[in-house]
């Protein structure tokens, strides 16, 4: 048997290396840059293979930046066998563990996809809707009153959280435990104010 034909890939195999490797480029260069061109050379495939897996450089951006946010979510998914606090804490720092081992990634995912295709940013936006999902169950389950200005509240903490992972995480050497520690303050003062602004609301 050739050697050709022992390492040919199925097509869902060729897919994933495909993705892979868009993935990877993430490390080096914006998502923008990422083009069927660029990818062919560096895989060395054909630009019509590329096509007939993706359909359009914005096929290939959704599947790139889909995969790249399962990753930083499959390395971030609470351990239920924490307590709700010591849960968030340990999340952060995964959280941080993963921004600081994939900077370039990070950094696409979280800055990158703002002039892509909506449908690229639909992707980034649900990886922060299930970061925010745990984030507000973490504090349900501490007792915390559920409402439509917590959940809001929540989900645009999400988001501060992510410009701190980039000023800080990537930005500076500042010790991994020292950020987790604010991000965690910043949260629960977040939280604290939705809780002043209920009472505050029910005194009228």
């Amino acid at each position: 048997m050739s050697s050709d034909r022992r390492t040919r890939l199925t097509p869902d195999q060729r897919r994933a290396q495909l993705v892979a490797s868009g993935v990877a480029f993430l490390a080096e260069e914006p998502l923008d840059d990422l083009t069927m061109e660029v990818l062919s050379e560096r895989v060395g495939v054909s630009r019509g293979l590329l096509f007939h897996y993706f359909g359009s450089r914005q096929g290939l951006h959704r599947e790139v930046v889909s995969t790249a946010a399962a990753a930083l979510l499959a390395a971030s998914v609470p351990q239920e066998d924490l307590a709700a606090r010591d849960r968030l804490a340990d999340t952060l720092g995964r959280i941080v563990g993963f921004v600081r081992e994939h900077r370039g990634t990070f950094f696409s995912l979280v800055r990158g996809v703002a002039s892509g295709d909506p449908e690229v940013r639909r992707e980034v936006d649900r990886a922060r809707d299930v970061t925010a999902g745990w984030v507000i169950d973490g504090f349900l389950e501490l007792g915390v009153d559920d409402s439509p200005l917590l959940r809001i509240a929540l989900r645009s903490w999400v988001n501060f959280a992510e410009e701190v992972l980039v000023e800080l995480a990537l930005g500076t050497e500042m010790p991994a435990e020292d950020i987790v520690s604010f991000l965690s303050r910043s949260a629960f003062g977040v939280v604290d104010s939705v809780g002043a602004d209920a009472e505050q609301a029910q005194s009228f």
